[in-house]
């Protein structure tokens, strides 16, 4: 699950990002509204958690932009900001929840949880298909109850056609989870791991198809 932070004090967005690591997330860091309105113009994230108070450009401005886009990722506003005011116009421009400095940790993960859970239509931890079952959070995937120890890469696209199973996911969708830190994949890089995850899944009855020009498609066994 990637999670996008906007915070501009370097200490506490550190410290976010290694509690929010510990707990199976991926953090993308964005000090300024604007690397983070970029960000989310040209990356997929799973929730942001968002200040207001920015250097630049306000983070209201960013969750504006955010919503004229038509963007549905959760907004989680965590600001110093504790007037009802701005409590109201967050949630009024598109925030799905607001959390005031200081806070709790462990309500803040919490809440996290919370709104992705609820993003990818209320699920727990678990995605079951057939007989296997990933947990979103440990990042563990069991087949029978065994487990079955994937490479990141193979896990995040498997993660990935899970979370739309039914659905396509393009293969620059797949490519903008998979991408950390700057990281380039190669041209092939998708259709490599999605080989890789086809060998082990057909077994197991979940098919991958292919949908030539589209990307690709995760199909339940038969009588899901």
């Amino acid at each position: 699950m990637r999670i996008l932070l906007v915070e501009d004090d370097e200490t506490l967005a550190d410290g976010l990002s290694r509690s929010l690591a510990e707990d199976g997330f991926d953090l993308t860091v964005a000090a300024t509204g604007t690397y983070a309105d970029s960000a989310l113009r040209t990356q997929d994230y799973d929730l942001v958690i968002l200040d207001l108070g920015l250097p630049d450009i306000d983070g209201k401005e960013v969750l504006r932009q955010l919503r004229v886009r038509k963007s549905p990722v959760p907004v989680l506003i965590l600001t110093a900001r504790d007037g009802l005011d701005d409590r109201i116009g967050g949630l009024e421009l598109g925030a799905d929840d607001y959390m005031t400095k200081p806070f709790e940790l462990r309500e803040l993960e919490a809440r996290v949880r919370a709104l992705i859970r609820r993003s990818h239509g209320g699920f727990g931890h678990d995605i079951v298909c057939g007989p296997l079952v990933l947990n979103t959070f440990d990042r563990q995937v069991h087949v029978n109850g065994e487990p079955m120890l994937l490479p990141s890469r193979e896990y995040g696209v498997l993660e990935a056609l899970l979370l739309q199973a039914g659905r396509v996911v393009s293969k620059d969708r797949i490519a903008l989870r998979l991408a950390s830190g700057g990281d380039e994949l190669a041209d092939n890089a998708i259709e490599v791991y999605v080989h890789r995850l086809r060998r082990r899944l057909d077994d197991l009855g979940i098919r991958i198809r292919t949908v030539r020009g589209l990307g690709y498609l995760l199909e339940r066994p038969a009588g899901e």
